[in-house]
């Protein structure tokens, strides 16, 4: 069981979406992602499998939650920097996002 510890261990932020690419090599239906997280993280990349229920128009300037503190994961020829966070619904997955426009770089706390 994971404690409240663990929970604690991970760094979630708030990043704004600032290019989206449909990612061909991916083996399920995904985009290549660019996330602004501020200043203090900067702009990271991300693999989103996200298509179901996003177009890469509807995307950009949207503001997101991720996981900035895992180690980057390797996708095809992709470099994956940090987990976008989003629920697995019947429709897709759904990003989660602030309900108000927040400071890039935002903590989850």
């Amino acid at each position: 069981m994971t404690t409240f510890d663990d929970f604690l261990k991970l760094d979630i932020r708030v990043g704004t979406i600032i290019d989206a690419k449909i990612f061909k090599k991916a083996k399920k239906p995904a985009y290549k992602l660019k996330v602004d997280f501020g200043k203090e993280i900067g702009i990271k990349q991300s693999s989103a499998q996200i298509t179901e229920m996003y177009n890469i128009d509807d995307l950009i300037g949207k503001q997101v939650l991720a996981v900035v503190n895992f180690p980057p994961r390797q996708i095809a020829d992709f470099m994956s920097e940090v987990l976008v966070l989003g629920t697995y619904s019947k429709q897709g997955v759904v990003l989660i996002k602030p309900d108000f426009l927040v400071e890039n770089g935002d903590k989850l706390g």
